[in-house]
């Protein structure tokens, strides 16, 4: 389901999930620069939008997600991970509560499976499953934002910004009085630079959630049930993730940016040096210049200089060593 304001002028299409919205309208940097200065506004119509209701939605989802969220107040916003029974990463959700309704968005092409795994373990509670994705589409707009929210719409809000779930059929009509418009790569760049992990980026099939810093954010220490429980806590009270997150400085003379996947390597060792980690989301940004996110390995020195395939990179810790 494409996005209509993909065919806007000067409207250019993102590759791989985000393929359905606009990755730029034109100027990457003067995107960028108006989410920073908290105007205009990013077209997520691509994400899914899985809605629960029922007396029981709050009960049921604390039992089945990693966060806490069985007392959780009406227009609080806040998220959780579905993981396997070995503590791997499977969803990423996104949620607030109306009162009525627990809204969620998660990613481009997940809700299939994940509206299958909560109809799955509805068992007797009273609780309700729906995908409308169909006639919902997320909007972002960026933190100090003035934009009027429709009334009626349900509104995320974070400190990076509000997300809007907003009527499909509204999408054109609100993105034309509620510009300018950004594209994904702009918004990406923004959520790279917060260090904002992203499922199917900076996760593979063995992920967990020590590793990304997802720990507090989306997994509450305090609380049990779900399942991979048995992961997070050995990691937590025992040992360390063999993994960490990094935030790295790319160097800025190269013209092409390290894509997802790139081998990252000690810059002592050379091309031919063992495989370190990869690169998981690389962007261009407006005042940084080209920076990513990586996975490495947990021993790797904090202060080493690393190569990601043939640029030079210079880490900041994001997951403590």
């Amino acid at each position: 389901m494409k996005s209509p304001l993909l065919f806007l002028p000067g409207a250019v299409a993102a590759e791989g999930s985000d393929e359905e919205v606009a990755a730029h309208y034109g100027d990457l940097f003067r995107e960028q620069r108006a989410l920073a200065d908290g105007t205009g506004l990013v077209d997520l119509s691509h994400r899914g939008i899985v809605t629960i209701t029922g007396d029981d939605r709050l009960a049921w989802l604390h039992l089945l997600l990693t966060q806490h969220v069985s007392e959780l107040a009406p227009g609080e916003a806040t998220e959780a991970l579905v993981l396997s029974a070995n503590g791997h990463i499977e969803h990423a959700l996104y949620l607030v509560d109306d009162g009525t309704t627990t809204w969620t968005h998660v990613e481009p092409g997940t809700r299939e499976a994940l509206v299958a795994y909560l109809e799955s373990m509805k068992f007797f509670y009273r609780v309700e499953v729906a995908d409308r994705t169909d006639d919902i589409a997320l909007v972002h707009l960026p933190a100090g934002s003035i934009a009027e929210v429709p009334e009626g719409t349900a509104v995320r809000e974070t400190a990076y910004g509000r997300d809007l779930f907003l009527p499909r059929a509204q999408l054109e009509a609100y993105a034309a009085a509620h510009g300018p418009l950004a594209g994904i790569l702009a918004y990406e760049a923004l959520r790279v630079e917060n260090h904002r992990p992203r499922l199917g980026f900076e996760t593979d099939h063995r992920t967990i959630p020590h590793e990304l810093g997802w720990i507090g954010s989306a997994v509450h220490l305090q609380k049990g049930c779900y399942r991979g429980q048995e992961t997070v806590a050995r990691v937590q009270n025992l040992g360390k993730p063999p993994r960490r997150l990094v935030f790295l400085h790319l160097d800025g003379s190269e013209v092409l940016l390290p894509g997802h996947g790139t081998p990252i390597r000690l810059a002592a060792d050379g091309a031919e040096g063992r495989q370190l980690g990869f690169i998981t989301t690389s962007a261009r940004h407006h005042e940084l210049g080209p920076i990513a996110l990586a996975l490495i390995k947990r021993n790797v020195p904090v202060d080493a200089e690393l190569m990601a395939g043939d640029t030079a990179a210079a880490q900041e810790a994001v997951v403590e060593v």
